[in-house]
C-alpha cells in the first residue's frame, strides 16, 4: 500500500496566488544571459592575458567563474521551457556556453524532467538525486570534490572517445547510457536516444569537439598560450564545485532510493534559502535559491520565483507546511544534511 501524505498543501490556492507568473520575458532571458556570459568571457580573457599569479589575475578569474556559472545554469530554464519555444536562445546557449564549456544541452535537457516526475523523484531512477543524509558523512564532501575531476572526465568524453564511437559503433551505446548526463548518482543509467534526440545530441557533440579541437591545435601551434587550459580548468571546476554545493543544499536527500514520494514529501524535501539578494545568488543563480517553490510550480521561469516565494509567505497561513521547506543559509542547508547523515550513519 503506498504511504498517505503527512501533511497536505493547499494547491488551488497556491494556484491562485501564483497564477500570472508562468509566462517568460525573452528580454530578461536574454539580457540577463549575454551579460553574464559575455562578462565572463571577457573576465576570462583577462585573466588569460594578466601576470601570472597576480591579484588581478585571480580575481579575473573568480568574475569569470561566478558569471559563466550563472551563465552554465540557463540549461537548468532550457530543460523547462515548452518544447520548440526559444529555439534562437538555445542554440546561442550552446554556441556561447555549452560548447566551450564541454557542457551541450543534451547532457542535461531530457534527464533534468526525470528528476519533477512523482513516480521517480528521489528513487533509484532519478539522475539528481542521491540520499545523502542516509549515508556515511563523508560522502557530503566527497562529492564536491569529486568535480575536480570532472573537467578531465569532460575533455576526454568529447575529444577523444565521441570521435572514436564512429569509429567503432559498438562503443555508441554505452557512450549515451553512461556518459551522457549530468547525473548526481552513480547508478543513472540513460536511454537510449529516440531519432531526433539522437541527431540533435550529434550536432552538438561534433560542435563541442570541434571547439575543443580548434583550441588544441591552436595551443599546439604556439597560437594560444598553453594557460588558457589551465585557466579554462580552474573556471570549470569552479563551476562544478559551487553548483555541486548548491545541489547538497537544494534538497534534504533523505528519502531512500526504494521509496516513493508523495508530491508533498517532495516538496518539502526541496528548500527555499532567500538568504541575501545580493549574495545568495551568487551560489544559486538563476533562481535556485527557490528551489522548493520551483518543485512546486515547476512552470514558473526563473525571474519570477522570487515573487512566486514572496506572494506565498505573504499570503498562504502561518502554519502552512510550505514553510518548512525554508532555509536560512547554504551552510545552515548542509549543516543540517551533515547532522542527519551522522546521526544515520550512527544507528
Amino acid at each position: 500500500m503506498a504511504k498517505k501524505p503527512i501533511i497536505t498543501l493547499p494547491m488551488a490556492e497556491a494556484k491562485r496566488i501564483v497564477q500570472d507568473l508562468f509566462e517568460p520575458n525573452p528580454f530578461i532571458y536574454w539580457a540577463d544571459f549575454l551579460f553574464f556570459d559575455l562578462l565572463g568571457w571577457t573576465a576570462f580573457i583577462l585573466a588569460v592575458r594578466a601576470r601570472d599569479f597576480s591579484i588581478f589575475q585571480f580575481s579575473a578569474m573568480l568574475v569569470a567563474g561566478f558569471s559563466l556559472y550563472r551563465a552554465v545554469l540557463f540549461v537548468h530554464e532550457l530543460s523547462h521551457l515548452k518544447k520548440g519555444t526559444f529555439p534562437v536562445f538555445r542554440r546561442v546557449w550552446n554556441l556561447l556556453c555549452g560548447f566551450p564549456l564541454t557542457i551541450p544541452s543534451f547532457l542535461y535537457v531530457g534527464v533534468h524532467t526525470d528528476h519533477h516526475k512523482q513516480a521517480v523523484y528521489g528513487t533509484k531512477d532519478d539522475p539528481e538525486y542521491f540520499a545523502f543524509a542516509l549515508a556515511k558523512p563523508y560522502r557530503i564532501p566527497l562529492f564536491p570534490l569529486t568535480m575536480l575531476a570532472a573537467p578531465t572526465f569532460f575533455l576526454l568524453r568529447f575529444l577523444v572517445l565521441a570521435p572514436l564511437s564512429y569509429l567503432f559503433a559498438p562503443m555508441r551505446g554505452p557512450l549515451w547510457v553512461l556518459a551522457s548526463h549530468l547525473a548526481a548518482g552513480g547508478s543513472y543509467r540513460r536511454p537510449l536516444p529516440d531519432k531526433k534526440e539522437k541527431q540533435e545530441s550529434g550536432i552538438q557533440e561534433f560542435m563541442t569537439f570541434a571547439y575543443l579541437a580548434t583550441a588544441l591545435i591552436l595551443m599546439v601551434k604556439g597560437m594560444l598560450p598553453w594557460k588558457v587550459l589551465l585557466i579554462w580548468y580552474f573556471v570549470a571546476v569552479f563551476i562544478l564545485v559551487a553548483n555541486a554545493l548548491r545541489s547538497l543544499a537544494a534538497h534534504c536527500d533523505r528519502n531512500p532510493p526504494d521509496h516513493t514520494m508523495s508530491f508533498e514529501e517532495q516538496i518539502l524535501d526541496s528548500t527555499d534559502i532567500p538568504g541575501n539578494p545580493l549574495l545568495t545568488p551568487l551560489w544559486a543563480p538563476v533562481g535556485l535559491r527557490f528551489h522548493a517553490t520551483h518543485h512546486l510550480f515547476t512552470g514558473i521561469p526563473y525571474h519570477s520565483l522570487n515573487e512566486a516565494h514572496r506572494r506565498l509567505t505573504r499570503e498562504l497561513p502561518q502554519n502552512s507546511p510550505y514553510r518548512l521547506a525554508f532555509r536560512k543559509s547554504l551552510w545552515s542547508a548542509l549543516a543540517q544534511l551533515w547532522k542527519e547523515a551522522s546521526l544515520n550513519s550512527g544507528k
